[in-house]
């Protein structure tokens, strides 16, 4: 069996922190994270983006940057709303939801822009 890699995090170091899979992989770029939003659309999921403060991140609910796009399928239009609410919330961890309508879950969730740590 091979070793399993550590990684340095502790909750008095928000910098460290990882929120789901994406954050144990180099930050994306405008071109990865245009697939993902790709991906969403493809699947039939509703996009939302959310966002919070990074010392809250953990132990609150994240803010809901207008209502899901129910039905959005327009690209452009997702990310837009995206980099809207990264602009008015520059300090703020910055989330895109999947919402899946047939299973009543999230089907993907993802942090597309990171706050500063605190």
């Amino acid at each position: 069996m091979s070793d399993m890699q550590d990684y340095k995090s502790s909750l008095s170091d928000s910098g460290s922190r990882k929120f789901e899979t994406f954050s144990y992989l180099p930050p994306m770029d405008p071109a990865k994270i245009r697939r993902q939003v790709e991906y969403i659309v493809s699947r039939g999921w509703n996009p939302a983006i959310e966002h919070t403060e990074p010392e809250n991140a953990f132990d609150h609910y994240w803010y809901m940057w207008k209502l899901p796009m129910f039905g959005e399928t327009d690209v452009d239009a997702i990310l837009a709303e995206a980099e809207a609410c990264h602009k008015a919330h520059p300090n703020h961890h910055v989330r895109l939801v999947g919402y899946d309508n047939f299973k009543q879950t999230q089907g993907a969730a993802m942090v597309i822009y990171r706050g500063p740590a605190v």
